[in-house]
């Protein structure tokens, strides 16, 4: 009698290892199938210049050719107020917008 339950229990052993593995194939072939991939919206600065003593924001747009919305949009949470010596701000550049790809296999 101790053999047939030694011998059902190793069985029903088996049957959770075997569906713990097909489940565990499951998942990572969802993850495969359905991968979504992103990438950020930023800046890509082709041009800086460093401010020097007495620079604002609304001159060195002028002097690199820029109207003050295009030097803002390309310098995004510069604080013009507070300028300071050695500062790098970018003068030529593109905004990158955000992109979503799903990769389906």
């Amino acid at each position: 009698m101790a053999k047939i339950t030694s011998h059902k229990s190793i069985i029903f052993f088996n049957l959770v290892l075997i569906l713990f593995f097909v489940l565990m194939v499951f998942v990572a072939e969802s993850r495969v199938v359905g991968r979504v991939s992103t990438t950020k919206a930023g800046l890509v600065c082709d041009k800086v210049v460093g401010v020097n003593s007495g620079d604002t924001c609304s001159a060195i747009a002028q002097q690199s050719q820029l109207i003050l919305e295009s030097f803002s949009s390309i310098n995004p949470n510069l604080n013009c107020d507070a300028l300071f010596v050695g500062q790098w701000l970018c003068i030529s550049g593109k905004l990158t917008s955000a992109t979503s790809m799903t990769t389906l296999f």
